[in-house]
């Protein structure tokens, strides 16, 4: 498991990424949250977060990622109970989205933890059946084993964390040779059942996109053709998507990080000097938001400077994964550079109100415990692949 450990192939550099970006992560934090007396330990809690996934990330990677297929059927197996059981006896949290579930006394998330259980699994899956992939049957149960999970984390519900195990299940699939054709018929059949998955999506989610649709910020309005349409679809519209006034309230936050990114113009403002930042106008500033205080204060030198080292990050562990010995690794650092491209794409778009407002986060930048040590977690995943680039000898 943790014989023969050579650091040699360890990806210092994509690891040196990681860390300036935590290092941005901790200094826009700060400025986000200094002058607020609530929030102002928060970069200090951040930084023992970061200690915390680098901790993760040495573990992870000094572990042989190979026997994970050990583990890759039991552990999806308990995911699925666990989500089984935070369906009858989960807990909102007042979230609006029943995903916790108090386990000998702690609340735990399990959607969390289950984007790398899905990566595992599927890798697993896709490789054992690596000569076989390219037979229906077999894409027709790597779609049921995906969706299975799915639906049970869509109906919590959960939206952005299911757009999330829809792309991670879809880019890994899509790399294992599956045959395109194949893939056509179930994008039909797929079109067929959407309206059957309308009835959950209710509430704040459909609130969310009633935003996002909004045609006239002015009024608050949304066309009368979508609204149309809308109607047909759903028994019921929250107030933001029939009530222009609720629609403008609703959509404040947006509109402020619109204004900020705006505000930065080429050279920012100044690291602790964006008004829309400082000023409080900008609500989640430390989580969800924290790309338009970066944007507002850096500018859109520094923003596009810190996106390209995020993506310096995708091509990196994309690298790892064109370099890996054997095709369970190929899928787990291909999983790893789908997950950071993903979020790093939602969050950036909801920021620029060209995406839904999701709740996911920029990855190794914005506040927040659990999704910082996983996205550590994940890059000692993807250095674990590298580290080993021969196969298991047997004696």
């Amino acid at each position: 498991m943790f014989a023969r450990i050579s650091w040699r192939h360890f990806d210092w550099l994509l690891l040196f990424v990681v860390l300036v970006l935590c290092g941005v992560s901790v200094a826009m934090i700060y400025s986000a949250t200094h002058n607020s007396p609530d929030l102002t330990d928060y970069w200090l809690l951040q930084v023992n977060f970061i200690a915390i996934g680098l901790v993760a990330l040495f573990v992870v990677a000094m572990f042989d990622y190979r026997q994970l297929s050990l583990l890759a059927v039991p552990s999806f197996i308990l995911f699925i109970i666990l989500l089984v059981a935070v369906y009858f006896l989960g807990d909102a949290q007042g979230s609006g989205s029943q995903s916790w579930i108090s386990i000998g006394g702690r609340l735990v998330q399990p959607t969390e933890a289950g984007k790398f259980l899905i990566i595992i699994f599927l890798s697993w899956y896709l490789s054992w059946f690596r000569d076989s992939m390219h037979k229906f049957p077999y894409l027709v149960m790597a779609l049921v084993l995906l969706f299975t999970p799915l639906i049970l984390v869509y109906i919590q519900p959960d939206f952005g964390m299911t757009i999330t195990y829809a792309f991670l299940g879809g880019a890994l699939i899509l790399v294992s040779g599956v045959r395109y054709r194949h893939l056509a018929i179930l994008a039909a059949t797929a079109l067929l059942v959407v309206p059957l998955l309308a009835s959950p999506l209710q509430g704040y989610m459909l609130a969310r996109i009633c935003i996002f649709l909004l045609t006239d910020e002015t009024t608050g309005q949304i066309s009368a053709p979508i609204l149309g349409f809308l109607r047909s679809a759903f028994d019921s519209l929250p107030s933001e998507c029939v009530q222009p006034e609720a629609n403008t309230a609703a959509s404040y936050n947006v509109d402020q990080a619109l204004i900020a990114v705006g505000n930065g113009g080429w050279t920012g403002l100044g690291w602790t000097q964006g008004t829309q930042n400082q000023l409080h106008f900008l609500r989640v500033r430390h989580t969800d938001f924290i790309f338009s205080v970066i944007a507002e204060e850096l500018g859109m030198i520094g923003a596009a400077l810190i996106l390209l080292l995020l993506l310096f990050v995708v091509w990196r562990v994309l690298r790892i994964a064109d370099q890996a010995p054997d095709q369970f690794g190929k899928l787990l650092a291909t999983g790893v550079a789908a997950l950071v491209f993903f979020q790093v794409t939602i969050n950036v778009g909801m920021n620029l109100k060209v995406m839904p407002v999701t709740g996911l986060t920029l990855p190794f930048i914005s506040y927040g415990g659990s999704s910082l040590v996983s996205m550590l977690f994940a890059i000692g995943l993807a250095e674990s692949v590298a580290m080993r680039h021969r196969k298991i000898e047997f004696f």
